[in-house]
């Protein structure tokens, strides 16, 4: 099957069953000729707004119908969708305006950004527009989504990979025409991926408002849902779930669970892995950029148990010293990336820099390690390692001893300023009844890590501390303490 434009990828599949279902979410289901069809009206009005082939459309939507409608009728047109969170500060927001120079922000009322083209949420294109099929153009870049990265200011990633795709194809193993599950928030790199990919794939797409983990399950099971979107907090949270209610549903539709975009602790990988089966989960490890990626199967990971697995093909990994000189197996260092193609193969950064080694090498600041057979394990992200005492500190060990405990939903590790230590360990934990205490916790931890590790402090909170997408800004907490 040659390549297919994603200005035509809907009509593709309409023209193939044009009453099957492709997007569900909070008990409305489109068909394929439905979306086709709004998608080409909603395209039609962007285009009376300005938007042009090349542009960029900032889309600041909550998860939904609209959403997914607003990607599509910017591939129409030969524009880049530009996802952010409908949940910005305007501050934020116009800092992502003023880079991308977008030609549209969709979710955003007129005065609030001023100078742009917006239309607020809920925008209606006017009905005597046709919904008829538009000529097909493809946009150079398929996608471009945001990242606060180290410094806290945003950026654009860019993916050089136009917007094109080969819909019979199975790419990260989606095989056509299934039905696939997102929970996750679709401005985040991760769900807009997989959901995206799935569309283009013929999917029966479900997404969610917000994750639930017993509404994930009832979905999985009233739908027959093959394929499955999720982050290390949403495992978390569906594991809490009493023992009783998650054997309620049934997950033996699952063929295909993907977890990505943090460490997973290893009691609960395996878990999973006893519940969803060895063949059907797995994990991926990369960044938005794509200078390189890593998978590994349940059943692989049980043979090479923390590992995130092994570079794919097209890319290269190493692991560095503070002097960028190759580590021998088994010894942590910096972990760096690089294409076969090149550096700046895979993207391009807007309002940022990219920070590469000798050779075009790039890293996303995690420390690992690798083994004989070339599998590789992180340990921790450099920015986030806590030096005590002069002994370093990894946040994400000490956090995966804290989750453990059964009384935690989510906990973050940080360092804050001593005069004797340098930085004392203090640890945030969420725990949604209040109803654990510093010495119970206490003789947990000492249960699993070395003393030197334990927070020296503790701080109970009941707001998860985690968002849907499984990410914790460790910096942003500090500051607040500080």
């Amino acid at each position: 099957m040659s390549e297919v434009s994603l200005s035509r990828i809907l009509s593709y599949w309409a023209d193939r069953d044009p009453d099957k279902p492709v997007l569900t979410h909070e008990g409305r289901t489109l068909s394929r000729a439905q979306l086709e069809a709004s998608s080409n009206r909603l395209a039609r009005a962007y285009r009376q707004l300005g938007v042009k082939e090349g542009d960029y459309v900032t889309i600041a939507l909550p998860n939904g119908v609209e959403f997914v409608a607003a990607v599509f009728a910017t591939w129409k047109l030969g524009a880049t969708p530009q996802p952010v969170s409908h949940r910005l500060p305007d501050g934020e927001r116009s800092q992502i305006v003023e880079l991308a120079k977008p030609s549209l922000v969709v979710g955003i009322a007129p005065e609030q950004n001023p100078g742009t083209a917006c239309v607020a949420p809920g925008y209606r294109p006017d009905a005597a527009l046709s919904d008829a099929p538009l000529a097909e153009v493809t946009a150079k870049n398929w996608k471009a989504m945001t990242s606060g990265g180290s410094t806290g200011r945003p950026k654009l990633i860019v993916s050089k990979t136009p917007a094109t795709t080969d819909p019979l194809e199975v790419d990260f193993v989606l095989a056509p025409e299934l039905v696939t599950l997102v929970p996750g928030p679709l401005y985040h790199n991760g769900p807009f991926s997989l959901g995206m990919m799935a569309l283009h794939k013929g999917h029966h797409l479900i997404i969610t408002s917000r994750f639930d983990a017993a509404e994930t399950l009832e979905l999985i099971d009233r739908h027959e849902v093959r394929v499955l979107y999720l982050v290390p907090t949403m495992m978390q949270r569906m594991w809490r779930l009493p023992a009783g209610q998650r054997a309620g549903y049934d997950v033996d539709s699952l063929r295909l669970v993907w977890h990505m975009a943090a460490p997973c602790p290893a009691w609960l990988k395996e878990a999973f892995i006893e519940w969803f089966g060895g063949d059907v989960l797995m994990e991926l490890y990369g960044g938005t950029e794509a200078q390189g990626f890593t998978t590994i199967s349940g059943t692989e990971w049980l043979n090479h148990r923390g590992s995130v697995g092994k570079p794919q093909a097209g890319f290269r990994m190493k692991v560095v010293d503070d002097a960028g000189n190759s580590l021998p197996n088994g010894e942590i260092g910096e972990v760096f990336m690089l294409p076969d193609a090149g550096q700046g193969a895979t993207y391009y950064y807007i309002g940022a820099s990219a920070k590469a080694a000798a050779g075009g090498w790039e890293s996303l600041g995690d420390l690992g390690y690798l083994d004989a057979e070339g599998y590789l394990y992180l340990t921790d992200r450099r920015s986030d390692m806590i030096l005590s005492g002069g002994a370093n500190i990894y946040p994400a060990e000490v956090e995966a001893a804290i989750d453990l405990h059964p009384g935690v939903r989510s906990s973050a590790v940080i360092g804050l300023p001593d005069e004797d230590m340098g930085n004392l360990v203090h640890a945030i934990v969420d725990v949604p009844d209040q109803g654990l205490e510093t010495e119970a916790l206490l003789a947990h931890l000492n249960q699993h890590l070395v003393r030197y590790k334990i927070p020296r402090t503790f701080e109970f909170v009941s707001e998860p501390l985690r968002d849907d997408a499984g990410k914790v800004r460790r910096q942003a907490l500090r500051e607040q303490r500080l």
